[in-house]
């Protein structure tokens, strides 16, 4: 009979570094069974292909892994001109291969149209699902289903490098931009195709790469060292104003009971009792407080 594995309780954010090759739930499960940790998430995932940052969820700060899903991300990519393949990057198959005869000043020109809001149609080789099933099922299967253009926002583009047929640009964008489609559709307004040959992704929010670990360096060290690299989960929500409460307000708060001020907020806060932080909070029109997403009571992510 197989013996079965004790996991613990680990709470906390690792800022992972994704190495290239393996898909996030691999690094997930890899990450989770170093720290032997009972509870596990991903705020978003990353393309077997791509690099870099991706915040792994344990425990209680899996109830916040939604926040970093919206936020805004920065990607370092790597556009091969000339080569069109079917997934849209050098894993897929070559489609087609066109001359290039592209300038650097032309290439630059197209690159400034895609700043700002743009309609992206979403690659069939993407887990966006239809029925139930995902795109690519339906494309390995042969299958090319029609799809509704998204709204999505470039905030800037910069060409990093320029080697023809390749070049390098940083991207900054909105939640639900593909990167893969952008470089097929710079590809497209220049006229001998695209595809993507490496992406790294360099920030989500305010979270950057310089903060991140590998997981090498989390396997170099041992036991109880590794929870040390855990951030507590409220790294997750750093963004909203923070409120911090007495013990009798706090027990009101668990217990359910809105809270009321002398003056009161908007929005959602972040909330804190006397020794750890608590979870979320939302004023409503009432101009009382309300719980909205609380942590396990006993947690161990401690204000810091």
């Amino acid at each position: 009979m197989q013996r079965k594995i004790i996991r613990r309780r680990v709470d906390g954010v690792l800022l992972l570094d994704k190495p290239q090759g393996i898909s996030s739930n691999g690094v997930l499960q890899t990450a989770r069974r170093l720290l032997n940790a009972a509870k596990a998430g991903h705020t978003g995932t990353l393309d077997p292909m791509a690099s870099g940052l991706l915040p792994l969820t344990f425990g209680e700060a899996t109830k916040f892994s939604q926040m970093l899903l919206d936020a805004d991300k920065v990607y370092e990519a790597g556009v091969e001109l000339g080569v069109e393949t079917d997934t849209g990057d050098a894993e897929g198959q070559v489609l087609a291969a066109h001359p290039v005869a592209v300038t650097e000043l032309a290439l630059r020109e197209v690159l400034e149209r895609f700043v700002g809001e743009i309609e992206q149609v979403p690659p069939m080789y993407s887990a966006l699902k239809r029925d139930g099933k995902p795109l690519y099922e339906y494309a390995r299967a042969g299958i090319e289903l029609e799809r509704e253009a998204r709204r999505v926002t470039i905030s800037a583009i910069e060409l990093l490098s320029f080697d023809s047929p390749r070049f390098v640009i940083r991207v900054a964008c909105s939640k639900g931009t593909y990167i893969r489609t952008l470089a097929m559709d710079i590809g497209a307004a220049l006229g001998c195709g695209a595809h993507l040959y490496s992406l790294r992704r360099t920030r989500i929010g305010v979270f950057d790469i310089a903060s991140s670990v590998s997981l090498d360096a989390l396997e170099a060290v041992e036991g109880d060292a590794r929870d040390g690299m855990l951030a507590s989960a409220d790294l997750l929500v750093m963004n909203f104003d923070r409120v911090d409460l007495d013990e009798v307000q706090t027990r009101q708060m668990l217990q359910g009971q809105p809270l009321r001020f002398a003056q009161a907020g908007s929005g959602l806060v972040r909330i804190y009792g006397p020794e750890a932080f608590l979870g979320l909070a939302e004023w409503k029109d009432d101009g009382k407080l309300w719980a909205k997403r609380l942590i396990a009571t006993g947690e161990a992510n401690q204000n810091k």
